[in-house]
């Protein structure tokens, strides 16, 4: 499995890759922007992409867009990871195009399990 890490925050994206790595062997890019994550994302085709909600210059929802437009990265499943989810974010997130959403902290070597379960659910 190839797992593509969208945060701005550095330590947040090698704690993920770490455990993602220890958990689950599975092979890990990370981008540091938007931007850097759909040049990526066309590029490399990862298999599920975790993506930050909340980022300088290009946010989570609008790299969703760009990822959502693009023919090459339409179809690749977005799992957004924030912070904070207001109760009245909840509802518009719950309608964009995305598996699921995690909340941060996480535990990284739980993570690969609920990526796993969040791909399954979707492909029911």
């Amino acid at each position: 499995m190839c797992v593509l890490i969208v945060d701005d925050e550095a330590d947040v994206r090698a704690i993920a890759q770490m455990g993602l790595e220890m958990a689950a062997d599975w092979h890990v890019l990370t981008a540091s922007s938007g931007a850097e994550a759909l040049a990526i994302a066309a590029t490399t085709q990862p298999d599920v992409i975790l993506l930050d909600l909340m980022m300088p210059d290009m946010d989570g929802r609008t790299t969703l867009q760009h990822l959502k437009v693009n023919p090459a990265t339409r179809q690749i499943p977005v799992i957004f990871v924030t912070a904070t989810v207001k109760p009245s974010e909840q509802e518009s997130l719950a309608r964009l195009d995305v598996v699921a959403i995690f909340a941060k902290p996480f535990n990284p070597l739980k993570l690969a399990n609920q990526i796993t379960t969040a791909l399954e659910l979707t492909s029911l």
